[in-house]
């Protein structure tokens, strides 16, 4: 069997030496020569392999120590020399006064202090490759920084200490503040010395020079100029030139951090500004007169309120100073506009559309003529809506292209527009009144899509309102007037505007309002049958057209007023009660002249004329039909003979008596109509038209005494409301709490109106007491 040979260690051979005979001193003596050499920039005269040999036998025969303590003095040395060859000439004098000198002189330091700092550098990096060996073996070994590190500190203690670092510290902060004046200064030689500072640090420490001695002084000097800066700024110049130089130093900044700084510093520095320039004055800056906020507004200077918004969106308290201000400026704003819209209750208007004739006529001819009382409410009603419409507008260009579309802000502003525009009584009323006249004439050779726009607009004011039902009533009573006159101007719009507020309010608050149009529709189809139907029998004398309103949908005040008929009308409505009866049982028709119109031809000494006059002034000039010609009719008379009540009989003859058109005489003449006056057919009528429109009925603002009554139609069917909707909660839920009872009563009725707890807590002890009283009875 064969011996397999053990495997031992493998021997380690003892290092080379390199050359027999090693002298200390010898290679010392070389070696120091050629580090000076390489100092003097004279390293391509040298032999790098004999260099690194050097260095390498002294680290072998343990002269490690010589070596590493050789050459940081040597280093040290240079750097001595390099201060006062090149730094120390460049100190500045410190007697220049000029800016500019000041600049140039700082600038002559950092460059002298950047080419030591790049002279050390270059010669530190061929030492350190020749004593590779010294760092990798001695360095390692005895824990001492390697040459390059090493070198490093050297700069800080030759280089960076007094008086030198006084001096370098002043000039970069003199170069800033020039810059900060608006010189223009060498921002490289800023740069190259920041970038050295960047690059020391302490032995044993883990922050840099730059940081612990430069930053500290450069954020105390910034602090203390802007505040200066800010005071001087609040003195001369207005908001938008504060806002411009404000935004201008955030910018510089920004740069001036980035460019020659640290971008480290950049936030520290912008904290300044914020602190110094934004945050103590943001609402000096937003009042200040004839140029702060409101100005902005008013000018619709949008890149300034951009402005505003940037700079104030930086700081926590500067958005919602802005939304405060906003609001503020909105309600204002809009109280003013309701102060303008306030009149006091014009007299009734039986001929709004001639008096209006004749102050455009009167106008025309320079004549001084006051619009009546009621029309300028009307108009007053319309400008407030278009007015609100308008600001709206503006304050949302405002916040679309000024303001980035700022969720918060646009809930606040929307919360303002709220405020004022349900603090104004007559709101529903007047939103109700602008839609009416849109609808009727207002959308007359519009596009589609500018309707749209229209109703668009109008249903956004409409969405501020707490009091829908109120509107829902005026809304209403101005479509019923709209669809019976048949003065809308369109039928899709009048269904584009319904089919708007279904979305705002739901299916149960247009829910009449459809109705209605179903009526209209269900009426014209009767007519069309009742018309076939009279081509089988005798038809009466005067022709009708009869719309059939269901007494659920319609206004409740049209059955407030009716007349006597004469009998030429009763024949007539009598025919279409008999044929729509017989089609209908269980029906009941009552009619409502106050509502209707009717087509008549009058025969006068010059011509016939045919006039379109309302149901009631028909039945008054058919009393005067078999007078002659000088018989009179006295206002007893005329109003025994007609029952129509004394507002709606006073309306239709100050129509006929006293306005443009006179069809009647009026004795004693005169513009009001008394119970002493009396009545004469006026013959002697004449006019170039051959038709003739008399006393159109048009939309008005109502009086005092019609507002009270109404109020007190909408508080009985709230307080209706307010049971039905506790009754049914209750009947769902079996047990709640009070206030969880009031608080979902109020979430449900929201939508119609805002009800005030005071009255849920009387509804509901109403409610109690009633069923207590139930259940004795039982």
């Amino acid at each position: 069997m064969a011996a397999v040979p053990r495997r031992g260690k493998p021997k380690i051979k003892p290092a080379k030496r390199h050359g027999p005979d090693f002298s200390v001193e010898e290679t010392w003596a070389k070696l120091s020569k050629n580090i000076v050499e390489i100092q003097n920039h004279n390293a391509h005269n040298l032999s790098y392999e004999e260099n690194h040999r050097y260095g390498y036998n002294m680290v072998l025969y343990k002269h490690g120590e010589m070596l590493y303590n050789g050459t940081n003095e040597l280093v040290a040395r240079h750097l001595d020399k390099l201060a006062s060859e090149i730094i120390v000439p460049a100190f500045p004098t410190g007697s220049e006064d000029d800016p500019v000198q000041k600049a140039q002189a700082g600038e002559t330091l950092l460059k002298a202090v950047r080419k030591v700092w790049d002279d050390h550098t270059s010669s530190l990096s061929k030492l350190r490759d020749v004593l590779k060996y010294m760092d990798r073996v001695y360095s390692k070994n005895n824990q001492v920084p390697e040459i390059w590190e090493s070198g490093l500190y050297l700069f800080i203690r030759h280089i960076l200490q007094s008086p030198i670092q006084e001096h370098l510290i002043s000039a970069i902060l003199t170069e800033i503040h020039v810059e900060r004046d608006g010189y223009v200064i060498n921002r490289s030689a800023v740069k190259g010395c920041v970038d050295v500072l960047l690059q020391l640090y302490e032995e044993g420490e883990n922050i840099s020079v730059y940081k612990r001695d430069l930053e500290p002084t450069v954020l105390r000097e910034s602090e203390l100029f802007y505040t200066k800066e800010a005071e001087h700024l609040l003195e001369t110049c207005d908001a938008s030139e504060y806002l411009r130089r404000v935004e201008m130093r955030f910018e510089q900044e920004e740069s001036r951090a980035h460019h020659f700084l640290s971008s480290k510093t950049a936030p520290r520095l912008r904290h300044i500004l914020e602190e110094n320039l934004l945050s103590p004055h943001l609402s000096i800056v937003i009042a200040m007169p004839n140029s702060g906020l409101d100005a902005m507004i008013d000018l619709d200077n949008l890149d300034d309120l951009a402005r505003l918004y940037r700079l104030f969106a930086m700081v926590p308290a500067g958005v919602p100073t802005l939304k405060k201000a906003l609001r503020e400026s909105i309600i204002r704003r809009g109280r003013e506009i309701n102060s303008g819209s306030l009149s006091s209750d014009g007299v009734d208007e039986a001929i709004l559309d001639e008096e209006v004739e004749k102050s455009a006529k009167a106008k025309a001819k320079g004549k001084a003529r006051a619009a009546p009382a009621n029309s300028q409410t009307l108009s007053l009603a319309l400008k407030w809506v278009q007015d609100v419409l308008d600001l709206k507008d503006k304050f949302d260009q405002i916040w679309t292209c000024a303001l980035q579309s700022d969720r918060e802000i646009g809930a606040s502003t929307n919360e303002a527009f709220e405020t004022f525009i349900n603090q104004h009584e007559k709101a529903p009323e007047f939103i109700s009144l602008f839609i009416d006249d849109n609808l009727k004439k207002g959308l007359r050779g519009k596009s589609d899509i500018e309707v749209d726009q229209t109703l668009e607009k109008t249903i956004m004011v409409f969405r501020f309102l707490t009091d829908k039902d109120i509107f829902e009533r005026y809304y209403k009573g101005h479509l019923a007037k709209r669809l019976l006159l048949g003065r809308s101007v369109s039928d899709d719009a009048e269904r584009g505007m319904l089919a708007k507020l279904k979305v705002e309010c739901g299916y149960q608050f247009t829910q009449k309002l459809e109705g209605m149009f179903h009526d209209m529709k269900i009426s014209s189809d009767t007519m069309q049958a009742y018309q076939k139907h009279l081509e089988n029998t005798t038809a009466p004398e005067v022709e009708i057209s009869v719309i059939v309103m269901t007494s659920t949908f319609w206004p409740m005040s049209y059955s407030a007023a009716s007349c006597k008929f004469p009998d030429l009308l009763i024949k007539a409505s009598k025919s279409f009660e008999q044929f729509y009866l017989s089609r209908h049982s269980g029906r009941r028709l009552t009619w409502q002249p106050s509502l209707g119109n009717a087509d008549v031809r009058v025969t006068f000494n010059s011509r016939k004329h045919d006039l379109n006059v309302s149901t009631f002034a028909l039945v008054i000039l058919l009393l005067f039909q078999d007078l002659k010609l000088d018989d009179f009719l006295t206002y007893q008379e005329i109003k025994d003979a007609t029952t129509i009540p004394d507002i709606e009989l006073q309306r239709h003859l100050q129509s006929l008596a006293c306005a443009k058109y006179k069809i009647l005489k009026k004795h004693p003449p005169g513009r009001d109509i008394n119970p002493q006056d009396s009545f004469s057919f006026n013959a002697d009528f004449s006019a170039p038209l051959q038709k003739i429109k008399i006393s159109t009925v048009a939309s008005r603002v109502e009086n005092t005494d019609e507002r009270k009554e109404t109020k007190d139609r909408i508080d009985e069917e709230r307080r209706h409301q307010t049971e039905a909707c506790i009754v049914r909660i209750m009947k769902d839920r079996k047990h709640m709490t009070h206030q969880d009872l009031v608080n979902e009563v109020t979430r449900q009725l929201s939508s119609r109106f805002l009800p005030d707890p005071l009255n849920i807590k009387k509804r509901i002890e109403g409610l109690i007491e009633t069923s207590l009283s139930l259940a004795q009875l039982t």
